[in-house]
């Protein structure tokens, strides 16, 4: 594929990289153009393997993350999501924040019309984790 205006150069796609950040950092986060604007459908990403680090004990938390948006003018490349989500590996954070985070980076990568970040975290000590984070505020992450 030939890049042009259409087309930004994407700067993981179609690399072998496999270091990953060690911070999340929403300049990890790429995009490209949404060559279906203004028609009105959701994209979905599973994650059923992200960890992250309890801030108190160092301990890794897992979670089965599931981010859904319906984008605008711009989509996120795959490839460069994965390593955003890769960087929470090493990130002491509550589960609450992490959720709020990933939705904060992703709306102001995409400035999409709705995105919801579910993260499901696995029981510790009997009780079990789940967070919903909602852009734009209002909008019932249940509907």
């Amino acid at each position: 594929m030939k890049k042009t205006a259409k087309n930004p150069p994407l700067k993981l796609l179609g690399k072998s990289e496999a270091r990953f950040p060690s911070l999340p950092d929403q300049k990890t986060l790429e995009v490209f153009p949404n060559r279906s604007a203004g028609r009105t459908y959701w994209i979905t990403f599973e994650c059923s393997e992200f960890t992250s680090l309890c801030p108190v004990t160092g301990q890794p938390d897992f979670a089965t993350l599931r981010i859904r948006y319906v984008p605008e003018a711009l989509c996120v490349e795959t490839k460069s999501l994965k390593f955003y989500l890769s960087s929470y590996r090493s990130t002491p954070s509550f589960g609450e924040d992490v959720a709020n985070r990933i939705m904060d980076d992703l709306v102001a990568v995409l400035k999409p019309r709705e995105l919801h970040v579910r993260a499901d975290f696995s029981p510790r000590g009997g009780i079990g984790l789940s967070i919903d984070a909602v852009f734009p505020d209002g909008v019932d992450p249940l509907e």
